[in-house]
């Protein structure tokens, strides 16, 4: 009897040893991107790749000069399987918000405030654990329909 108390206290032990260990990802650099946005509706970064569970830190600037309130840039990362053109559809009567609806923040790992001409913002993130491509936009209006859009890559 006292030895399967003993192989039950040990396998007890390894258990906690082995998911306090870090994680293959959590050694990993964070991955950093920089993409600038232009009065021209485009980016200058369209794909990056990352690590599942990789930390990412996403630099975006504004290089336009039109005003914020025209030609503004809200980057929004989005999670996996998120349909882009309702998510951009839900957020249009939502200026208050960045033009993010409250009910798709949950389809979101990250966004960038509005941002205006020479302006920037960096987002610090998660990726999924699951490898796939992830959807990055801008969701100001009429912009991700002119193709201002990019794919970050989750991949071992």
């Amino acid at each position: 009897m006292k030895l399967l108390k003993l192989s039950i206290t040990t396998l007890g032990a390894l258990i906690v040893i082995a998911c306090s260990r870090e994680s293959p990802e959590s050694q990993l650099p964070p991955k950093a991107v920089a993409i600038t946005a232009s009065d021209e509706m485009k980016f200058d970064v369209r794909a990056f790749e990352v690590k599942p569970g990789q930390k990412v830190q996403l630099t975006v600037k504004n290089i336009g000069k039109l005003p914020k309130e025209t030609m503004g840039h809200v980057v929004a990362v989005l999670g996996w399987n998120t349909d882009a053109a309702k998510f951009v559809e839900a957020g249009l009567a939502h200026p208050e918000t960045d033009f993010i609806a409250p009910d798709q923040q949950p389809k979101m790992l990250a966004h960038t405030k509005l941002l205006g001409p020479g302006e920037s913002d960096t987002i610090n993130f998660t990726a999924p654990r699951i490898p796939g491509s992830y959807d990055f936009l801008c969701i100001f209006p009429g912009h991700f329909a002119s193709g201002m859009k990019g794919t970050m890559t989750v991949a071992y």
